[in-house]
């Protein structure tokens, strides 16, 4: 199974491949290093990393003002992340057909172009996305029981605060995605300490 990391963005479908979502793809989030390097105990080194278009966590941290830029800048910076990281750089994600990328990667954008419609938040326990939902965005947890809890909780709540501030007013909900190759003993350690931590399904 090859795994991919892409922006949790609910927009993004990979086809051929599993999704690790983390927003931006890593890209400028504190303590991203430490959740590579955990994925990759649990999953292996040979870790895949996409960038997508319309990626608004990319926008905000480079402070860009057209869709345009952005999609430019984050194909060049999360690149330069996958270089950092030592993963396996499989392309962008664009509004099209699903394009073949490198590396055993498949996959494109499905939202509508510049509208959010997610309602929940997925943590993904135990493998990566099983099902693709375009009602949810996605933040892959596989690896909190590998890090100190305040670790954790600081790296996992920046996401969620901005897919919430994305949402705007809609207060998005949480949900568990426990499947997976990892197993339902992982899963169940992972949901215990994101529970502990104030991440509860709604």
């Amino acid at each position: 199974m090859s795994y991919v990391i892409t922006c949790g963005d609910e927009g993004v479908q990979i086809n051929e491949g599993k999704r690790l979502g983390v927003v931006g793809a890593g890209f400028r989030l504190e303590g991203f290093s430490e959740v590579v390097k955990s994925l990759k105990k649990l999953l292996g080194d040979d870790l895949r990393i996409a960038s997508n278009e319309e990626n608004a966590w990319v926008k905000e941290k480079l402070d860009l003002s057209t869709w345009e830029q952005t999609n430019a800048s984050s194909q060049q910076h999360i690149e330069a992340v996958a270089d950092d990281e030592k993963l396996l750089y499989a392309g962008y994600l664009p509004f099209s057909d699903p394009q073949v990328l490198k590396h055993d990667i498949k996959g494109h954008m499905v939202r509508p172009q510049k509208i959010h419609i997610a309602m929940k938040i997925a943590f993904t326990l135990a493998g990566g996305e099983q099902t693709f939902n375009l009602g949810q965005n996605i933040i892959s947890a596989e690896w909190v029981h590998l890090v100190k809890p305040e670790l954790a909780k600081k790296i996992i709540k920046e996401q969620v605060d901005f897919f919430q501030k994305i949402a705007g007013d809609f207060k998005l909900k949480f949900v568990f995605e426990e499947e997976g190759e990892l197993g339902e003993e992982i899963a169940a350690k992972n949901k215990a300490i994101l529970e502990k931590l104030g991440f509860k399904a709604s």
